[in-house]
């Protein structure tokens, strides 16, 4: 898992040069100790050990951000958001489930997630930055269901097989500023820990993870 989390790391920040690269506008304002900013777009997830590979699961990333200029190029950040995570089969996708018998040909697991982003941020001169830190999320609702070879639908019971209320996850953030008060916000955030108390009946191993990139347009007071 480290290794394929260093792979992630390293293309973030290839992709984070080449924001860097488009940020060409001009954008100056007066000093201020602190600046909020309302943020919008989607989420593509998947879940690491659920037997199925790919940023299927697009969903929701809403919320509101709020920096404090501690020195010209350094402001730490706290953000309150709307996360919608999970997993979910792509084309043509299926998995010997863990009984070795049933195929899995359909699955999706939906996540439903508050939280709270905290980075140490970095400005450039064209106000483009770039952080790195840490989120909590506290699970607010959760679903999980499969289609078998028999084409029967199955939910999975959340008692039996519960994924945990709180996950900590590692970010890595980049905001792209493209016009005025406008940026452009690319993010890589993943579970620092599984995100389920027990494993599942057929579906995976029993320690699983949020995988997410995020893009979303940021816009500053």
């Amino acid at each position: 898992m480290a290794k394929l989390l260093k792979k992630k790391v390293l293309f973030f920040l290839l992709t984070c040069n080449l924001f860097t690269q488009f940020a060409n506008a001009q954008y100056y304002e007066p000093s201020r100790l602190f600046y909020g900013g309302l943020i919008g777009g989607f989420n593509f997830s998947q879940v690491d050990g659920d037997n199925f590979a790919g940023y299927h699961k697009a969903g929701f990333n809403v919320g509101g951000v709020l920096f404090m200029k501690l020195a010209e190029q350094f402001a730490p950040s706290i953000e309150f958001s709307y996360a919608q995570k999970g997993s979910r089969t792509g084309n043509n996708q299926s998995a010997l489930a863990n009984d070795k018998q049933t195929t899995l040909l359909k699955y999706r697991i939906n996540l439903n997630y508050a939280e709270m982003p905290i980075l140490l941020n970095y400005f450039e001169e064209r106000k483009t930055n770039f952080g790195a830190g840490f989120a909590l999320g506290y699970l607010i609702g959760s679903k999980e269901n499969y289609t078998t070879n028999t084409g029967i639908t199955y939910e999975q019971d959340a008692k039996l097989y519960p994924f945990k209320k709180l996950d900590m996850n590692f970010v890595l953030n980049g905001n792209a500023h493209i016009w005025e008060g406008f940026f452009i916000n690319l993010r890589f955030n993943y579970s620092l820990f599984s995100i389920r108390n027990n494993g599942n009946s057929l579906t995976g191993r029993s320690e699983q993870f949020n995988n997410v990139w995020t893009t979303r347009i940021l816009y500053m007071f």
